[in-house]
């Protein structure tokens, strides 16, 4: 079926999408989906497509009292609204009712056509569907009908039946979802409304596609924030909704193009966002780059991608699509062993590379280590240059290992870019390559490297050591947290992402550091982040030659 979008704030038309069995209605909270979904129900009720709207909500059918039209509510007022006694208070109750209700209706009728002769057999119904899928998704679990009553076992447990007022939000989601759809109207559009709603990632993206199938004769509009959710809807189209515009009742929003270069996730993440967008390696979780910079660009929507190849991809495709979505992006790779001709090329292209070789060196910064001794009462000052000549130190032992491996990035670089032309035979491959080993001269590059690398050295050139030494081991083996009084490493970084965090003693230097380390403007120092003025110490030479008398007069006062 085709659906007629809701107006625009744009006053440009309103499109039409579809047909498509699956609508995605994706956006930040607060940005207006759920009225955009409203609008597009009355709209479809309105309309001459002559389809039903039923509405699902998982949080409302476990926690809220309140009938919702269109809904499992409606059928249940129908079958059972006029029993004079009705306990069931919630819309997974009153799902749970009618779902044994129609089991037992099912079960006289049986036998009612069985005692007349009329050769009557049991037909599948709702209840056994639901039975059937609860027990795929929950192998361990059973569902059993004892007087009148939806019971649930484990039999890995004791076996001993319990109600579902007993079931984990999740078990209730998964009942209320299944059991809901499966009486939807035929052919109905529904509207689930989260249907991510206490689901695992892992459970979540089999149950709705099981309910898609048992429910093939209906379309689904599922309104999330979810991105994980809203990437599991392959053939979705998808609406991202910005802004709700209340005096006029029209949305900024836009249909996502269904083929982008860039991955359903990374994009869906991005439309999300109401912030520009900051590209980043490392995991999301455990490492240092995704607890770090979120707190450094609070500006903007930072999104681990792992790899650097990723987020140079995402960096670049997501910026050819500026005339779609008007949303600034960049990037941030460690800078590793790249020559300022590879740095210059990713800077072009809005990558930000740091003056540092990787993410640990940031936390090596000067004013990143006194910032951190400053917070902990220590004197910054014996803590920096403790710490400057130990890695110093440290450099000068790695000196030729560490010239080896930027010979080594070199030369596998220089063959990967001048190898990629065409030979008419395999005698002109070989002379090519022949002439590039004579060209690269690694030895000479290696030789240049450990000059280079010897003039920081003479020169205590801290800062560039920092932007060439590749060395994990550096942050423990300066005891850099030792002498801020820490107890090891990972207690020294939260001690800087808490000063970040807590905007505590320090943080603008921090800040104002690294952004000097990736060429950004610098923050002005705060009076609250100053160095603090050095205390100085009493003068004790004065303090002896004070007459004993005079001292204990002014002890007296």
């Amino acid at each position: 079926m085709a659906i007629h979008l809701p107006p625009r704030t744009d006053g440009l038309p309103s499109p039409t999408i579809g047909p498509a069995r699956q609508t995605v209605i994706i956006g930040a909270n607060g940005a207006g989906k759920t009225r955009f979904a409203q609008q597009l129900a009355a709209d479809i009720v309105g309309s001459e497509s002559n389809r039903p709207v039923y509405n699902m909500s998982g949080l409302r059918a476990i926690y809220d009292n309140r009938r919702t039209p269109d809904s499992i509510d409606s059928i249940y007022d129908a079958a059972l609204g006029s029993s004079l006694h009705d306990s069931a208070s919630t819309q997974l109750e009153r799902l749970i009712a009618l779902l044994v209700h129609d089991e037992m209706v099912n079960l006289f009728r049986y036998k009612a056509a069985h005692a007349a002769g009329l050769g009557a057999r049991l037909e599948p119904t709702r209840l056994d569907r639901l039975m059937e899928l609860w027990q795929e998704i929950f192998p361990d679990n059973r569902i059993l009908i004892e007087s009148g009553q939806m019971l649930f076992s484990r039999p890995a447990d004791d076996g001993s039946a319990y109600s579902a007022i007993k079931l984990s939000a999740g078990e209730k989601a998964v009942i209320y979802s299944i059991g809901a759809a499966l009486y939807a109207p035929e052919k109905a559009v529904v509207m689930v409304d989260s249907p991510e709603i206490f689901l695992h990632p892992s459970l979540m993206e089999g149950l709705w596609n099981r309910i898609e199938l048992l429910r093939r004769d209906c379309s689904f509009v599922y309104i999330t924030h979810d991105l994980g959710f809203a990437s599991s809807r392959t053939d979705a189209s998808v609406i991202w909704v910005r802004r709700f515009d209340p005096s006029s009742v029209s949305w900024d929003y836009e249909v996502l193009p269904p083929h982008s270069q860039l991955s359903d996730e990374v994009y869906l993440a991005i439309m999300g966002s109401r912030k520009p967008v900051l590209f980043i390696e490392g995991d999301g979780i455990h490492s240092i780059d995704a607890r770090l910079y979120p707190l450094l660009f609070k500006d903007y929507s930072v999104k681990s991608l792992g790899s650097c190849n990723k987020v140079i991809e995402a960096t670049r495709t997501f910026n050819d699509l500026t005339g779609f979505h008007h949303l600034d992006s960049r990037g941030i790779v460690d800078r590793d062993r790249r020559d300022d001709k590879e740095v210059a090329y990713l800077r072009g292209k809005r990558i930000m590379v740091p003056e540092v070789a990787e993410i640990e060196n940031i936390l090596m910064l000067e004013e990143v280590v006194r910032a951190v001794a400053a917070f902990r009462r220590k004197d910054e000052n014996r803590v920096f240059m403790k710490v400057k000549s130990s890695i110093m130190a440290q450099f000068r032992h790695d000196l030729r290992q560490q010239a080896l491996l930027h010979t080594r990035h070199r030369v596998k670089r220089t063959m990967e870019y001048r190898v990629d032309g065409r030979f008419a035979n395999i005698n002109m491959l070989e002379d090519h390559i022949e002439g590039l080993i004579k060209e690269i001269n690694a030895r000479g590059l290696y030789e240049g490297f450990c000059r280079q690398f010897r003039s920081y050295l003479a020169a205590d050139d801290y800062a560039s050591v920092l932007r060439v030494y590749n060395q994990k081991s550096m942050l423990p083996a300066s005891n850099v947290a030792g002498l801020c009084g820490l107890k090891n490493k990972d207690e020294y970084i939260k001690t800087i992402l808490q000063i970040l965090r807590d905007e505590s003693h320090g943080a603008t230097r921090i800040r104002r550091a690294v952004k000097a380390c990736f060429g950004l403007d610098e923050e002005p120092l705060t009076d609250v982040d100053a160095a603090p003025a050095p205390v100085k110490a009493p003068d004790r030479v004065a303090t002896r030659n004070i007459p004993k008398a005079r001292k204990r007069k002014h002890s007296d006062k």
